[in-house]
C-alpha cells in the first residue's frame, strides 16, 4: 500500500474486485440523482445568449421549478443514468494506468495526472453520445427554444406514453440531421475541457489533502481531510477548465462543427466574461459531488479492502 505523506493511498492491487464494482454502480447512481439538476441548470446557462431567459443559477432553479416542476429539473436523467458505464470504465482506468505508471515512477502527482487524463479519455468516448442526447432534453421545456430539436408531441393525445419516448425522438432527429456523426458533436471539445479537468483534479485532489494533514491535529479521520481536500480540488479545476466547457455546451447543443470558431464568438459576442457563464453552477455541482465522490470513493476502496489488509489503514 502506497503511503505518501501522512495519507495513504489505497491502490488497484489492495482491492478485492467483486465488492469494488458492486459497491461502485450504487456510488455512481446517487451521486448524479443528487447533482442532476446542478448540471441542467449549467447547462441551460452556458448555452443562453446573454441573460435571455436566466439571470444567473438561482433565477434558472426557481424558474424551472415554477414553470415545470422538480420533473423539469430532471429532464434527461433516464438517459443519463447509462453514464454509469462510463463512470466504471473511468475508474477502472485510472486505478490500471495508476499501477502501471508506478512501475516507472513513484512520483504521486505525476501518477495522478496521467491516470486521470487516460481515465478521462476513456470515459468522454462513453459518454459524449450520452451527453448530446441529455442534453437536447435538458432544454426541453421553458428553455426549449435553446436546443437545436424540440420533442414532437403524440399525434393522439389519448395514447400512453412510451418508455424513453422522448429520447427516441430526439435521437431520431440527430440521426437524420447529422447521421451516426451527430451523437460525436463535441467530442474534440468535450476532450478539451475533461481530459485537463481530470488531469488536473487528481493532483489538486492529492496536493490538499496532504496540505490539510500537516495542519490537522495526528488523530483526525484521514477522510474528513479528503472529504475537504475533494471540494478544494473541484473548484480549482472547475475554474481552469470552465471556457471550454462553455464552448463544449455550445458545440454540442447548437450543432456547431467548430471549437475555435464558437470561441471566438462567444468571446465577441459576450466578451471574456461569456467564458464564465454557468462557473457558479458548476462549482454548486462539482464542489458537492467532489465531497460526496470522495467520502464515497475512499469508503468503497476502504470496504472493497482485501481481507488481510483491512486492518492496516488509518480511517
Amino acid at each position: 500500500m502506497h503511503q505518501k505523506g501522512n495519507i495513504q493511498i489505497i491502490e488497484w492491487e489492495d482491492l478485492d474486485k467483486r465488492k469494488f464494482y458492486s459497491f461502485g454502480v450504487f456510488m455512481t447512481m446517487t451521486i448524479r440523482a443528487a447533482v442532476y439538476p446542478a448540471t441542467l441548470i449549467r447547462t441551460r446557462l452556458q448555452v443562453q445568449r446573454g441573460r435571455s431567459v436566466y439571470n444567473g443559477t438561482c433565477d434558472a432553479f426557481v424558474k424551472i421549478l415554477r414553470s415545470e416542476g422538480v420533473r423539469g429539473l430532471y429532464r434527461g436523467f433516464l438517459v443519463n443514468t447509462f453514464t454509469l458505464i462510463s463512470g466504471q470504465a473511468y475508474i477502472t482506468t485510472y486505478e490500471v494506468v495508476r499501477k502501471y505508471v508506478s512501475a516507472y515512477s513513484e512520483d504521486n502527482t505525476l501518477k495522478s495526472l496521467v491516470a486521470g487524463g487516460s481515465a478521462s479519455l476513456v470515459a468522454q468516448s462513453i459518454t459524449v453520445p450520452i451527453d448530446v442526447i441529455s442534453q437536447q432534453l435538458m432544454m426541453q421545456g421553458q428553455g426549449e427554444h435553446l436546443g437545436r430539436f424540440k420533442v414532437q408531441c403524440d399525434a393522439d393525445p389519448g395514447k400512453p406514453r412510451r418508455v424513453f419516448g422522448q429520447t427516441r425522438n430526439i435521437m431520431g432527429q440527430i440521426f437524420a440531421t447529422d447521421g451516426l456523426r451527430g451523437f460525436y458533436r463535441g467530442y474534440v471539445a468535450s476532450l478539451l475541457t475533461y481530459i485537463p479537468n481530470s488531469a488536473v483534479w487528481w493532483p489538486f485532489y492529492h496536493f490538499y489533502a496532504e496540505q490539510l494533514s500537516r495542519l490537522a491535529p495526528s488523530d483526525c479521520p484521514h477522510l474528513v481531510l479528503q472529504a475537504m481536500a475533494g471540494p478544494l480540488a473541484a473548484a480549482t479545476a472547475s475554474t481552469v477548465t470552465n471556457p471550454m466547457d462553455v464552448v463544449r455546451a455550445r458545440v454540442q447543443v447548437e450543432g456547431r462543427s467548430s471549437v475555435v470558431d464558437t470561441f471566438k464568438q462567444l468571446v465577441s459576442e459576450e466578451g471574456f466574461w461569456g467564458l464564465t457563464k454557468g462557473l457558479s453552477a458548476r462549482i454548486l455541482s462539482s464542489a458537492p459531488t467532489a465531497l460526496v465522490m470522495v467520502v464515497g470513493y475512499e469508503t468503497l476502496k476502504k470496504l472493497s479492502l482485501r481481507p488481510e489488509l483491512v486492518d492496516s489503514r488509518h480511517w
